[in-house]
């Protein structure tokens, strides 16, 4: 009996470490686990199709200097991400390629307080596939045998098209050509339709031109042709990581991303 009351004695202490010891470890992994959590950034960025190159080479520039940070991409027409945003799209920064989204946003109450930045200008202008096969040389050639099919972006939410069709009027060409014209949804399918050849030309921002090794540049809009091409950024109102967006709008407007905008084509405001 003796023994066997030693031997409950020790089975019971032998729980107790096991107990004591689990316990111990578990809060310890579990504080190792949040401190990492704790340490990662996570930024929602919103930014026009148009932004796409330079913006990723800004976020990894970026990521060097913060390696916790880790930026999420939505790049689209600047349209189509006012919609989702005000439909309550997940979303930190809204970068624009056009002042008529982010006034809308502003109007709606969908913006930090003075958070807003006119940060870039840009120009539009006309390509054609490479080699220029058709002898397109201007705007004016739209409206000739020349030119079958003309990409443009879709006006009501796309702004390059709407540039596009503020160029075509003061033009007088926009009625006469509609029956040539194909309606992309960003910026960037207008781009890919040229380069492959699927329209014999198109009307895009010059970065977009720029980043191109298939298409030429025939020509620039004419000066007083349409609104200048601005590019606000803000941050949201209901923005999950304030701090850190506002630690990047404070990265992307410094001298060394200046730097990366100007070496795509952009001109810093």
């Amino acid at each position: 009996m003796q023994q066997k009351g030693w031997l409950i004695v020790a089975v019971g202490i032998m729980i107790g470490i096991f107990v004591l010891t689990g316990c111990g470890i578990q809060p310890a992994a579990n504080a190792e686990k949040g401190n990492s959590a704790a340490e990662k950034q996570e930024l929602y960025v919103s930014a026009a199709a148009s932004l796409t190159d330079v913006m990723k080479e800004l976020a990894a520039d970026y990521k060097k200097e913060n390696p916790n940070s880790h930026i999420i991409f939505n790049f689209g027409s600047s349209g189509a991400l006012q919609q989702a945003i005000e439909n309550g799209g997940t979303a930190d920064i809204f970068f624009s390629a056009a002042t008529k989204q982010m006034d809308a946003l502003d109007k709606a109450g969908e913006l930090a307080p003075d958070t807003r930045r006119d940060l870039l200008v840009n120009e539009v202008v006309l390509i054609v596939p490479k080699g220029n096969a058709k002898q397109v040389q201007s705007f004016e050639d739209l409206n000739t045998g020349k030119v079958q099919k003309i990409a443009l972006g879709e006006p009501k939410g796309v702004p390059v098209g709407q540039y596009s069709e503020e160029i075509l009027k003061n033009l007088n060409l926009l009625d006469s050509i509609k029956p040539k014209v194909v309606y992309g949804s960003d910026v960037r399918q207008v781009l890919s339709w040229v380069e492959s050849g699927d329209a014999d030309c198109g009307i895009v921002y010059a970065t977009d031109a720029a980043i191109s090794s298939d298409v030429d540049v025939v020509a620039k809009a004419p000066n007083g042709s349409h609104k200048p091409v601005v590019y606000p950024a803000a941050i949201l109102k209901s923005a999950k990581n304030t701090a850190e967006a506002e630690k990047f709008m404070k990265f992307i407007m410094s001298d060394s991303s200046k730097k990366v905008f100007e070496k795509y084509g952009f001109e810093v405001k």
